[in-house]
Order: C-alpha cells, then sequence, then structure tokens
C-alpha cells in the first residue's frame, strides 16, 4: 500500500515518483480510459491533475503487471478486478 492518507490527494509528478509509471504513462492511460480521469484542482487559469489513494492503487497494479509482460488492456482488466 502507497502510504497516502486516503483523503490527501497528490499530484501527477508525485503519483509518478510513488508507483513508479512515467507522467506520460499516466496522462496517457487516463487519456484513453484505462484509468478514471482524475479529480482536477483549479489554480488561477491552470488546472491541476489530483490522484486519489485509489488512483495510486490502480496505477500501481497495472504497472506491475505491465512489468511482467502483460498487455495494456489485459493489465487494466487484472487491476479492475483486483
Amino acid at each position: 500500500m502507497i502510504a497516502v492518507n486516503k483523503y490527501q490527494t497528490v499530484s501527477i509528478g508525485e503519483a509518478s515518483r510513488l508507483t513508479g509509471a512515467s507522467i506520460k504513462q499516466i496522462r496517457n492511460w487516463a487519456d484513453i480510459g484505462i484509468i478514471e480521469p482524475p479529480d482536477r484542482v483549479q489554480c488561477g487559469k491552470r488546472a491541476y491533475r489530483q490522484y486519489s489513494q485509489a488512483d495510486l492503487e490502480t496505477i500501481k497494479s497495472i504497472k506491475a503487471f505491465l512489468d511482467e509482460g502483460y498487455t495494456l488492456q489485459a493489465a487494466a482488466k487484472m487491476a479492475d478486478e483486483k
């Protein structure tokens, strides 16, 4: 389990550091529907992606399955079943 309070969210950079998935991977997975689009926090004219504990666990699971050689679709399906 990743040490983040269940009510706390983290930035995409922190999500990348905690899960081992690159920022580009995380953005791509959200864009193509592999993971749920993250909540966004508005700061001036910019909106920053924020990831919850559940998001981090999903990303970490997908990354682990990919590292084992599964396809992205298979990894996403197995992470959903977890």
